[in-house]
């Protein structure tokens, strides 16, 4: 987000990634069309533990950002969602999601689902 200072993090507020059905869908999808370097390529980077298994290490940036899920969206905006590092980014309510959680990235969900 051009908002937020999001260089230099390397990720550390990228994770636990709660996901519904309907963002799952559109990250399989979205994950199918990257080509085979590509794909491999993000799939094998070292991560922080609890990092989202699509944050882009060697680039400092979301692996997905088209298809990230709402939650990585309102992040940093929303009073419990708050950017350490700006925090008075957050200047709405509390985020709350329209869907249920099917599962978490990197936990319920890894590489081997997609």
């Amino acid at each position: 987000m051009d908002t937020l200072p999001c260089k230099g993090c390397r990720g550390l507020c990228c994770g636990p990634v709660p996901v519904t059905e309907t963002e799952l869908r559109s990250i399989k999808k979205y994950v199918k069309s990257m080509s085979s370097i590509r794909r491999s390529q993000l799939q094998n980077q070292e991560r922080f533990y609890g990092t989202c298994i699509f944050y882009e290490q060697d680039h400092d940036r979301c692996g997905i950002h088209s298809a990230r899920p709402s939650i990585c969206r309102a992040f940093g905006l929303y009073q419990n969602l708050v950017c350490f590092r700006k925090p008075e980014a957050a200047g709405m309510e509390n985020f709350h999601a329209k869907e249920r959680s099917a599962g978490i990235l990197s936990v319920d969900y890894t590489w081997r689902d997609f």
